[in-house]
């Protein structure tokens, strides 16, 4: 136990500090956009920011995974916010909390082996696209220093590590670029015009909503919605992080923590948040991975508030701009280009429709499930082709099934048979067939009637042990000649 907490928050000390403080940087003007698109006080994102990874640094699964106010959760939230107020958000995300912790409970991060690579992969392409097109409004058409700017941080961001690796490029950038802004007259924006920030710790309080069944048909439907978006975002970043680091993750733990971290944020005047691929890849690339510079993303940016904020408001917005363009390149998968030219179509247009779904949505959770949904079609379709093949000897005709017997294969194996034969005896061999459902065996007793009404002897011959337990359970034979064997 002790070797494992050395591991996971101390064997890389500096690499998760300095880590942590660009993280804690780059989080600012994502928190306040946040709290913007959600309809709410900076503080109320900046908060959430802040307690959320706080806590997800002790109770998450995936050490060096970032946490924090998110923008496909404000986007949940708006309505919410809007129609009733910002304690009912509050409560909203306790009861999200309460939600994802039962989730965690009950292991739904089993449910991730049943989401396929080709959506993994559409997953991220489309979340490097979102983080691009969220810098767009920050940088173009506003003048000519922005461009200037951005261009440093990045030319800093790429070829600094070239050189010098002990102090992560990302935060030299954001250093020294500051500097240059605040000591000279130059016409770029800051983190200061996109809210006001108010330098206050958050307090406990307890949501000023009635605690009758009306509240909770008001916020159950948004808690729901946001424990569902923000698992599935956090569980998809985790493996992200877990192929990035080559390390493992323990996703229900993770469910669990988010569910904790998001109750302590309702609490404590937040908005309901969940892992952050963006900031999570920043912290990577920046050199952290351990639990440590989760804790220092959250405390540092509590200590930027309340200590810094003065200097941070001067913050240029191209520098973060220029960082988090880094983090959009770095996050696509440019392979997948040669992957659409190999990758089977249907996998490639589950790609696809994933990144286009994200894109136009900006709702990563409705991307992933139609890929899934998509995907499941696409298998459904390629394994419900049966094929049966006829062959006689003397007094016996026999057919032979091959394939997977279901719901969406029965009518291709029904009208497989010839129902035309008379006064034979028929045998239907499931060698090299397997038999699924209520369906399937539906199908199998319309076989052995429409033969017995021609005065046919039907033998089923060669089910596997499941496929004839479940024949034995549900079948009629409705023909007193059909004779079933193993």
């Amino acid at each position: 136990m002790v070797e494992k907490i050395k591991a996971q928050w101390f064997s890389n000390i500096k690499g998760d500090v300095l880590a942590g403080i660009v993280v804690a940087l780059a989080l600012i003007p994502e928190a306040i956009a946040f709290s913007i698109i959600a309809g709410v006080d900076p503080m109320v994102g900046l908060y959430a920011s802040f307690t959320m990874a706080v806590i997800i640094a002790f109770a998450g699964g995936r050490p060096g995974m970032i946490s924090a106010a998110t923008g496909a959760m404000a986007l949940l939230m708006g309505p919410l916010v809007r129609e009733h107020g910002l304690d009912y958000l509050f409560a909203a995300t306790i009861l999200t909390g309460v939600i994802q912790i039962l989730f965690g409970v009950f292991k739904v991060a089993k449910l991730m082996k049943f989401i396929p690579r080709a959506v993994m992969i559409g997953f991220v392409n489309a979340l490097a696209i979102l983080i691009f097109m969220a810098q767009v409004p920050h940088f173009l058409g506003i003048s000519t220093m922005t461009y200037v700017f951005v261009g440093i941080t990045l030319l800093i961001v790429y070829l600094v590590p070239r050189f010098f690796t002990a102090i992560p490029a990302p935060l030299i950038a954001i250093i020294a670029l500051s500097v240059v802004a605040i000591y000279s007259d130059v016409n770029v924006r800051t983190v200061g015009d996109l809210g006001a920030i108010t330098q206050t710790l958050p307090a406990f309080f307890i949501p000023n909503v009635p605690f009758t069944f009306e509240t909770l048909a008001i916020i159950f439907p948004f808690s729901i919605a946001l424990a569902i978006v923000g698992l599935l975002e956090s569980l998809l970043t985790a493996s992200i992080v877990d192929d990035m680091t080559g390390t493992g993750s323990n996703k229900n733990r993770e469910a669990r923590g988010q569910g904790i971290a998001n109750i302590v944020t309702g609490f404590f005047g937040g908005m309901a948040g969940c892992a952050m691929i963006g900031q999570s890849v920043i912290n990577v690339k920046s050199g952290g991975r351990g639990r440590l510079s989760t804790f220092i993303a959250g405390a540092f940016l509590m200590f930027l508030i309340i200590v810094l904020g003065e200097l941070v408001v001067q913050i240029p917005m191209p520098v973060l701009v220029g960082i988090m363009i880094m983090v959009s390149v770095g996050t696509f998968d440019w392979s997948s280009f040669n992957y659409l030219r190999k990758a089977p179509k249907s996998d490639a247009v589950v790609m696809l429709v994933t990144v286009g779904i994200v894109v136009a949505t900006h709702d990563l959770s409705k991307g992933v499930i139609a890929g899934v949904i998509l995907s499941a079609i696409f298998f459904v379709a390629k394994i419900s082709t049966m094929k049966v093949t006829q062959r006689e000897e003397n007094n016996q005709i026999s057919f032979n099934v091959e394939g997977q017997l279901f719901f969406a294969s029965v009518d291709g194996f029904v009208d497989a048979f010839d129902f035309t034969i008379e006064n034979k005896e028929v045998v239907i061999d499931f060698a090299t067939a397997h038999v699924w459902d209520d369906s399937a065996v539906g199908a199998i007793d319309k076989v052995v009637m429409k033969y017995g009404e021609n005065e046919n002897q039907v033998s089923i011959k060669n089910l596997n042990a499941s496929s004839k337990k479940l024949v034995d359970k549900l079948a009629v034979f409705k023909d007193p000649n059909a004779k079933l064997s193993a």
